[in-house]
């Protein structure tokens, strides 16, 4: 009785932990460390079948790792025909109504070709990938949990015990199960979390960050200028000629100039580590950056420019740039910096400029920047937050 006990916490720890979870990271750590608790295991990672590219990813290893294993490795990956379970028994037991059911394997088996049972409640036609890749780091055994997310297979969880360690056996494979399923759960909710964190900071037509991501990155980096003096800049574009194309070839073909547009965006801002490209509504872009001087995103900006001139259907973009890397004066609010890129991106349009215009190099921005509207009829309209 006390050990279906502590197997029912174990349970209801893991579900929290998962519950618990605010990104993917989170969760599969949380998974592979509670169900390693739960079996008494020394090891345990989760991965994930990509189907696509015909392989197993881990995605993390927890617990007592061998040479070589990293936490959250980048490149650990297994062609899934060394271990054909997940994509020929496992599929055919689902196909046919049955229960993805975890299955132990040992070090002990013999060599390949040679009789006896290897396993407890493995595919007869498994291969002797895992059998090796126990020897390999030293573990005794495993246990092997399918992880089935909304009717299809999504990875594994898998947990190890080293050498002399009591090997697992038919009921600690029937509590793997049991783990999985509320592995899978979790996993499920927070791939659901992602996705509306995805979909708030996505513009929805380009992909392209959206303004509510440009805020918030925007706050951080002028932090990060105060603290640490880190080059922030700003490059706001305006792309000429939608309103024509929208006007005269309808907003399907405008809609594939702004996704083309957006294309070219993102082409530029690769070419500043970490820049982050957003629509920002409209016909309005921008790239953000922090770290690279002030020229390298006066010269993105020449690139830009000069792409957005050979798209087929506009008419080029007005391209302003503001960074704390030029003469500026002290930027204190991620509403200053908007202000100054949003006055050069308005003198870049009303000059008709083929390159963009840099706030505390062309001395007119900082003074339209600074000055209020001259009347009712004044159309200037410069960005910020209060």
């Amino acid at each position: 009785m006390g050990g279906e006990d502590a197997r029912l916490r174990a349970v209801v720890s893991l579900a929290q932990a998962m519950a618990a979870a605010h990104t993917p990271r989170e969760s599969w750590r949380a998974a592979a460390h509670g169900a390693r608790d739960a079996l008494g295991g020394n090891f345990a990672a989760l991965s994930v079948w990509e189907r696509e590219l015909g392989r197993l990813r881990v995605l993390v290893n927890d617990g007592e790792r061998a040479e070589g294993e990293e936490e959250f490795p980048e490149d650990e990956t297994y062609p899934v025909h060394q271990f054909p379970e997940i994509t020929e028994f496992l599929h055919e037991r689902w196909a046919g109504g049955g229960e993805p059911n975890a299955w132990v394997e040992t070090a002990l088996a013999p060599p390949e070709g040679e009789a006896g049972d290897r396993h407890v409640g493995a595919p007869p036609s498994g291969s002797w990938g895992r059998v090796t890749a126990l020897r390999r780091r030293g573990r005794g055994c495993c246990v092997v949990a399918p992880i089935v997310l909304h009717g299809r297979a999504w990875g594994e969880l898998y947990v190890a015990r080293p050498v002399g360690a009591p090997l697992f056996d038919a009921a600690d494979a029937d509590f793997a199960t049991v783990l999985a399923s509320v592995a899978a759960a979790g996993i499920a909710q927070t791939e659901r979390l992602e996705e509306v964190r995805r979909l708030a900071f996505t513009d929805p037509l380009t992909g392209l960050a959206n303004r509510r991501a440009v805020d918030m990155k925007l706050d951080e980096a002028v932090e990060r200028h105060r603290s640490e003096g880190a080059v922030v800049s700003l490059v706001v574009c305006d792309l000429n000629g939608l309103k024509r194309v929208n006007d005269t070839r309808g907003h399907a073909v405008g809609d594939r100039l702004l996704e083309r547009f957006g294309s070219v965006l993102s082409l530029c801002g690769a070419m500043l580590p970490g820049a982050l490209a957003a629509r920002l509504g409209g016909d309005e872009f921008c790239l953000l950056s922090v770290g690279p001087s002030a020229d390298e995103v006066v010269a993105v900006g020449e690139e830009l420019c000069l792409r957005a001139g050979e798209l087929e259907l506009g008419e080029g973009v007005a391209c302003g740039v503001a960074s704390t890397g030029d003469p500026i004066g002290e930027v204190r609010s991620a509403r200053r910096l908007f202000r100054l890129a949003d006055a050069a991106q308005y003198r870049a349009k009303a000059a008709r400029s083929a390159k963009p215009v840099v706030a505390g190099r062309d001395g007119a921005v900082l003074r339209l920047a600074d000055t209020p509207p001259s009347g009712p009829h004044d159309r200037r309209r410069f960005r910020g937050r209060g």
